[in-house]
């Protein structure tokens, strides 16, 4: 069976982290995958919104400890150690830089280590109620190398973070939602239908005007003030030239709902 499973439905596209029995620990070959796949969400232009989860139980534990302990036990060098995160574990959140399409985490149980930052990664989070949250990374003398110890101050401050980096105990979801970890918090058995429901929202929407506002969020949080205004000048110019805003103003005008095409 696939360690990562990836299926495309109406304008979504929903990959799945496919190792329930060792808690969807990152492998090699999961990685490889999913890079793949996220390189089909950028190109495909039918693709409008991409949803995270895990199989089972838990959503991810982030590497995989008994490799690590082998590779440490076998002689693996600094510098090997260090090459694999680049060549193969930071080669997600790179990709997903290149991903200006809504990117939605269904946080289904623990989210640990690496698999609590590559959850961090989404540009939405939902929880189950019995999801739970640890960057674990202290636990086995170990420090975030996927970029957990950049995104996590910068959602929920540094103290916080810190308290997490530091003592890696676990934080609840209603927890999680209440310091911004999280979007929002919804019964274990409503967590995929809330998920897709807002998915599915975001592909029927008019996709340059959602594509534009992630580009324009993410060039702000790097940019001055003067500088975000001339860039959302320009992507103003851009959504005001599609089909989509013209049907949209045309809709509002005649008090109808508008019909998106995605152009």
């Amino acid at each position: 069976m696939s360690e990562l499973l990836f299926e495309t439905t109406g304008g979504i596209a929903t990959i799945t982290l496919n190792r329930p029995d060792s808690g969807n620990a990152f492998t090699t070959e999961m990685l490889e995958a999913w890079e793949r796949a996220l390189r089909e969400c950028i190109r495909d232009d039918a693709i409008r919104a991409v949803v995270l989860t895990g199989a089972g139980r838990i959503f991810c534990s982030g590497g995989d400890v008994k490799r690590m302990a082998k590779n440490a036990a076998g002689g693996q060098t600094a510098w090997e150690r260090g090459q694999y995160l680049v060549d193969h574990v930071h080669r997600i959140p790179l990709t997903l830089q290149e991903l200006d399409k809504p990117y939605i985490v269904a946080v289904n149980g623990a989210a640990t280590g690496a698999g609590m930052d590559m959850a961090l990664m989404g540009d939405l989070r939902f929880a189950a109620q019995s999801a739970r949250f640890a960057e674990s990374y202290i636990k086995v003398g170990f420090v975030a190398g996927d970029g957990g110890a950049w995104m996590l101050p910068r959602l929920v401050g540094t103290p916080k973070a810190l308290e997490m980096l530091w003592l890696g105990d676990f934080v609840g979801a209603e927890e999680a939602e209440r310091i911004g970890l999280v979007n929002k918090m919804v019964p274990d058995d409503q967590l995929m239908a809330h998920t897709m429901a807002v998915a599915e929202r975001l592909a029927n929407g008019p996709t340059v005007a959602i594509r534009l506002m992630k580009r324009m969020v993410r060039q702000g949080a790097q940019s001055s003030f003067p500088e975000a205004l001339t860039y959302a000048a320009a992507c103003v110019g851009v959504v005001s030239g599609t089909e989509d805003y013209r049907e949209a103003t045309a809709a509002f005008a005649e008090k109808r709902k508008p019909a998106f095409k995605g152009r």
